[in-house]
């Protein structure tokens, strides 16, 4: 499954034209509230040289990158959770994303309708942290509601997701954060199966040029560990399909500052990325860190996980400084590595199985 990562914002705060410059998938840009009514919903590959330059090592017929699914909502306003704008219903369509990107209006143009009286991120991003909270607290009282009979009637695992479901509404009743609370692998295996919105991943988008930051916002961020980029999304937008060169000649970043969104989204959910290669393909797979080799062999196919014998594994660029898989074999490069072998970013691998 691809990594997917959810798009949410207030109203006209650049969210639709972020969705746009990264999947370079038309969609409604209109300059009123609201115009994004069904979600956006779109599949870009991560640029990764390395498959690239094994690709040309092993003149492989085929390029498979890995991707992410971006969904794009209608953006939220203060009280959508009582049906203000277009109500919060629309936070049910990344109920099942990995991670969420919160989009801040940062930018000072005058000519983009703001529905606040000034530009303020944070306080953007409280309104968001709003919303996101009452819609948990929406799913968890129901969740409870429907177990109160059973725990009621002595079941010891309904009385136990019960407490934990408690301590969650708690939190969620006193505005906080549930991703930001200590919760016991216990109590998180209750939890994780609901895909509450604020147990999930956060990244923040500050859209505008970074002197429209001022330095009293980057610093709370920083204080609070709120992993966040700076990218004027407009002048993403319209640079979009130019070469390194032409961005280069322009006075841009060589790198899309949008690969650098996406890159920050693989660091922040902990993710990393390993490759197979040869003449067929050359192929990107993500995993977890701290993923096991068997578990890689998973990713690749379901039977290589269960029918694991070995991994033979190489680092990627040591490889491309050999020429190829037969001179790093006879170098001694190419390790045989068992069921404990902790997978790191950048590895090739190739699967020994009995499947």
């Amino acid at each position: 499954m691809p990594l997917s990562i959810g798009i949410v914002g207030l109203p006209n705060v650049g969210k639709s034209t972020l969705f746009e410059t990264i999947t370079k998938k038309q969609v409604d840009r209109a300059n009123y509230p609201f115009c994004t009514i069904d979600p956006n919903v779109g599949v870009v590959a991560v640029p990764d040289e390395r498959v690239d330059k094994l690709a040309e090592l092993n003149k492989s017929q085929k390029k498979i990158y890995t991707t992410v699914e971006f969904f794009d909502i209608a953006g939220l306003v203060k009280g959508a959770n009582k049906g203000e704008g277009l109500g919060n219903k629309f936070l049910a369509n990344i109920r099942e994303t990995d991670a969420v990107v919160y989009v801040l209006r940062s930018f000072k143009k005058q000519d983009i309708i703001n529905t606040r009286s000034d530009v303020d991120p944070l306080s953007e991003k409280e309104i968001l942290d709003t919303e996101l909270v009452l819609k948990d607290l929406e799913t968890v009282t129901k969740v409870a509601g429907s177990l109160e009979g059973e725990a009621k009637s002595g079941k010891k695992e309904a009385i136990r997701e019960m407490e934990t479901l408690s301590k969650a509404k708690k939190f969620l009743e006193e505005g906080k954060i549930l991703s930001e609370q200590e919760f016991a692998e216990e109590e998180l295996k209750v939890i994780n199966p609901y895909h509450l919105l604020t147990m999930k991943p956060r990244l923040y988008l500050l859209n505008g040029k970074d002197e429209e930051v001022s330095p009293e916002t980057i610093e709370k961020f920083r204080k609070n560990n709120w992993p966040f980029l700076i990218i004027d999304v407009l002048t993403e937008f319209e640079a979009v399909g130019l070469t390194r060169e032409e961005r280069g000649a322009l006075g841009l970043p060589l790198e899309t500052e949008l690969d650098s969104l996406i890159k920050k989204a693989y660091e922040t959910l902990g993710l990393i990325t390993f490759f197979t290669t040869g003449p067929d393909e050359t192929r990107a797979w993500t995993v977890k860190k701290g993923c096991l080799a068997p578990q890689a062999g998973g990713v690749i196919h379901s039977d290589f996980e269960s029918h694991f014998i070995k991994a033979e594994v190489i680092n990627w660029q040591e490889l491309l400084d050999s020429g190829g898989f037969a001179r790093a074999r006879e170098t001694g490069l190419i390790r045989t590595e068992g069921k404990e072998y902790v997978v790191r970013d950048g590895d090739v691998i190739e699967i020994k199985h009995s499947a």
